[in-house]
């Protein structure tokens, strides 16, 4: 007797497969985490226009800048990295894209206010390398087909 009757079939396209609510998740918390750290930047620019003398530069530091010029690129790239965090939540590939590249605009800036508030530098750069991770690994899951 033969087993004719029994045939394996493996599915290797991805299309017709259903995302995990994991990957869904993880690329909802990824466009929320970039709301928030755009919100964080906007209140960290406008602190930087409002009181000059807010954060305190250690002297010796090579990318001291002025603080009300810090004040207002915080305050846009804020806005700008709010705006892609709401657009991450459609999935779309340019929603992604815009998404990976404000994340990537927002560590650098972090890097270099890092003498004025370290310890939150340090903290939206970590949150913007799990954004972009997400946006790039889980991006299209979220996508209902």
């Amino acid at each position: 007797m033969s087993n004719d009757s029994r045939t394996s079939t493996t599915n290797f396209d991805r299309s017709s497969s259903q995302p995990s609510v994991g990957a869904i998740g993880v690329t909802v918390l990824a466009g929320t985490l970039m709301i928030m750290i755009g919100v964080f930047h906007a209140f960290q620019g406008i602190v930087a226009l409002l009181n000059d003398t807010f954060y305190v530069v250690l002297p010796e530091y090579v990318l001291a800048f002025d603080i009300t010029t810090w004040g207002w690129v915080h305050l846009i790239l804020g806005l700008v990295v709010a705006f892609a965090g709401a657009a991450l939540f459609r999935g779309a590939v340019w929603a992604r894209t815009v998404a990976v590249i404000v994340a990537c605009i927002s560590m650098a800036v972090s890097f270099v206010w890092m003498p004025y508030y370290p310890l939150w530098s340090l903290t939206v750069i970590a949150l913007d390398v799990f954004v972009i991770w997400a946006a790039v690994l889980h991006g299209r899951d979220i996508v209902a087909e």
